[in-house]
């Protein structure tokens, strides 16, 4: 365990933040790896993985229900240096991801047909989609493992096992990628299918490879599997009291892609396949913010926990300041050049200007989604998630009815999409600040009574 109540600020959330940012941007580099080969098969292919692979921001938010609770609990607990409540939560918080693992599984299998022929543009996108996300199903399933054990760490100050095991997996899947997708060494390409089975057999490796880091490495908290079959539904209540909002942010944003796939689906499988490219161009360029949250959350808990709360305003300060300073100068690259980003995975001219013009009109919303994670991880740390997803929702309020509106129109501009999501999500950043500066307030008054 790493003792967070103490020392620099700053310190605690560069130095986790480094290994942290090193696994996601591992994670995301296996995303592009495998988009790079799926558009090698042609924009229906890209348009229908990319379209199947929205569902994952709903099991991201399932994952998020165990792993945001698991977290702040076990933070709390670490603070406070109370280790019996520690394992029991993480105990409880395995008993819980074996469940939702084992259901999230079969559901995306079974929703696989109906939500592709709902989102994609047309009969091959689908075909492409639906059998990604049959061949990913199980590496769903396993996700909320990782995100259990992980969690659990990460909740101690232990970051750096975790990383080189992420690093390990996301390898694995580079290495799976060209054989399963495009057939290399064996001349036999799965195409679609692939992409997804490639990235559920490195899911699995890197489940094992983490267990046994856990269990030769952890020293605060343990695993007691005798436990698991032993469901305590106070504890459970406590973790998805924390989780459920955090998690309902995820859906949030599925929902927002799932929209703009349906929106822009009458500009063709191109217009698809190009935000598809760029979404995940961006997704990348939010690694070391989501670091910095990530990192922020840990450190503020266990300073909660120990009830030194001005510690937590100082930590959402830290990373507010430098989640900015990061995403102002990502900000400048997408202004200056954003072509040769989109044209690396595609050189189709109608994909190559749908994703550089989403780009460069959507980074003018990077500095304040950095913002948004920073308050994000303070309201995970105080255990008090829900301001969190409000703020969120009023964001998919002010974007939802106006750009179906917009959509109705007949002289529709697919940019309108994107100036529109930038002014929203102005908006949230603003929202969030002034609710996590009122929960912070309020989180004193125990203390003073």
């Amino acid at each position: 365990m790493r003792d967070l109540t103490v020392g620099s600020i700053h310190k605690h959330i560069l130095a986790m933040a480094a290994p942290v940012s090193a696994g996601l941007v591992f994670s995301v580099l296996y995303v592009l790896v495998d988009l790079y080969f799926v558009a090698r098969l042609g924009p229906d292919a890209v348009a229908g993985v990319g379209a199947a692979a929205t569902v994952s921001f709903v099991v991201m938010a399932l994952t998020q229900m165990v792993a945001v609770g698991t977290v702040a609990l076990i933070s709390h607990a670490a603070g406070r240096k109370d280790r019996d409540e520690a394992t029991a939560v993480f105990n409880q918080a395995m008993s819980l991801s074996i469940v939702s693992g084992i259901v999230v599984a079969v559901a995306a299998a079974v929703i696989s047909g109906p939500y592709m022929r709902l989102v994609a543009a047309n009969d091959a996108a689908v075909a492409a989609g639906r059998s990604y996300l049959l061949c990913y199903a199980p590496g769903l399933g396993l996700q909320f493992a990782i995100a259990g054990i992980g969690s659990a760490l990460r909740a101690t100050g232990v970051v750096q096992g975790p990383m080189v095991v992420q690093i390990a997996t996301v390898l694995l899947n580079m290495l799976l990628a060209p054989v399963l997708i495009a057939g290399w060494l064996t001349g036999h390409p799965f195409g679609a299918a692939g992409a997804g089975a490639a990235s559920s057999i490195a899911i699995a490796a890197g489940v094992l490879a983490l267990l046994v880091y856990f269990i030769r490495m952890e020293k605060f908290v343990h695993f007691a599997p005798g436990e698991w079959l032993t469901v305590k539904l106070a504890t459970w209540g406590r973790l998805l009291k924390i989780g459920v909002p955090a998690g309902g942010e995820m859906v949030l944003l599925f929902v927002y892609s799932a929209i703009i796939y349906v929106v822009i689906a009458r500009f063709g499988p191109a217009a698809q396949a190009g935000f598809t490219i760029g979404s995940r161009i961006m997704q990348a360029f939010f690694l070391p913010v989501m670091a910095v949250a990530f990192a922020a959350s840990p450190i503020a808990g266990q300073n909660f926990g120990a009830r030194h709360h001005h510690r937590v305003q100082e930590t959402l300060l830290s990373a507010v300041v430098i989640s900015s300073v990061l995403m102002g100068l990502v900000t400048l690259l997408c202004q200056w050049n954003p072509q040769p980003l989109v044209r690396f995975f595609s050189r189709d001219p109608a994909i190559v200007s749908f994703g550089s013009e989403y780009l460069r009109i959507i980074s003018w919303n990077f500095i304040a989604t950095g913002i948004i994670y920073s308050c994000s991880s303070i309201f995970q740390a105080l255990g008090k998630t829900l301001p969190s997803l409000l703020s969120s929702g009023s964001r998919l309020l002010t974007f939802i009815v106006p750009v179906l509106w917009l959509a109705g129109r007949p002289r529709f501009n697919v940019e309108e999409v994107w100036y529109l999501s930038v002014a929203t999500v102005a908006l949230q950043a603003v929202t969030s600040l002034v609710l996590v500066y009122r929960q912070m307030q309020l989180s004193r008054r125990p203390a003073l009574a």
